[in-house]
């Protein structure tokens, strides 16, 4: 009798687990597969050459803004990457500057452009999406913290690139607000490179509100009040966003209510 009900047991306990990573690979391979099939119909310029790289004219002329500012924005790459990524890049200037900078990271040369596009340009033909927008004293405040942090990036040298699971564009920029924590924001779900680490990792999330598990990059768990709750596994996320109420999904990150462009306030990260 015991034996039977041991059994019985052990057979729900497989079943559950069953479910379990039935569900967990649903959530994750869906969404990829719509934003496939969404690509594979649409009319995107197939090449770097024939993409349009130009500003999408959100920003004024820096000396006509006096304020310091930074940005930290997103726009999805181009080509099959589209459907997995966006690439991300960080765009800064002091009170009264005279032009605007921006900060990139890509796979080819010397990783780290300055100024190599327009700072609200397009990423091969998409629009960016401002993901953290401070101004006033808190950016000048930043200023110096974030030029520091772009400095002392690790992977800095040609080569270093890899662009799964990292390190590339977008471990660049969560390296650089992991610096920079009183920006209080983190890049959405499908910045993929975002989690990369050097190696096994247990700590504070990057924003320091939370607790993280990360194993390389490959695959991790996270809890915060900036990050949510999230499920990483091969750089494809889901998870919980409950201080801005949405979802994080594969292939598209943040879905919500509330817009996309989300404001930093550059207070103390847990506010």
């Amino acid at each position: 009798m015991k034996s039977s009900k041991k059994s019985s047991k052990t057979r729900r306990w497989l079943r559950a687990h069953r479910l379990l990573a039935v569900v967990l690979a649903a959530a994750l391979l869906l969404p990829i597969a719509a934003r496939a099939t969404i690509y594979a119909f649409d009319d995107q310029p197939r090449g770097w050459s024939q993409a349009s790289w130009s500003s999408i004219g959100s920003l004024p002329a820096a000396n006509a803004h006096p304020d310091a500012r930074v940005l930290v924005l997103t726009a999805r790459t181009g080509g099959w990457r589209g459907v997995f990524a966006v690439h991300s890049w960080i765009v800064l200037k002091p009170a009264h500057g005279e032009r605007w900078t921006r900060y990139d990271v890509v796979g080819w040369g010397s990783p780290i452009r300055t100024n190599g596009w327009a700072p609200d340009g397009r990423w091969r033909g998409n629009d960016p999406i401002v993901v953290a927008d401070v101004r006033g004293a808190d950016a000048e405040r930043l200023i110096p913290k974030i030029e520091a942090a772009v400095q002392n990036y690790r992977w800095r040298n040609a080569g270093d690139y890899r662009a799964w699971p990292g390190p590339n564009s977008n471990t660049f920029v969560a390296s650089v607000l992991r610096a920079v924590p009183e920006l209080a924001v983190a890049l959405p779900g499908n910045a993929i490179g975002r989690d990369f680490r050097p190696g096994f990792y247990a700590g504070p999330t990057d924003s320091g509100t939370g607790v993280e598990l990360n194993l390389w990059g490959y695959a991790g768990v996270k809890a915060g009040w900036v990050e949510g709750v999230e499920l990483n596994f091969l750089g494809l996320v889901v998870g919980v966003d409950v201080r801005h109420p949405a979802l994080t999904i594969p292939g598209y990150g943040r879905l919500g209510l509330e817009t996309l462009e989300m404001s930093a306030t550059a207070k103390p990260s847990g506010s």
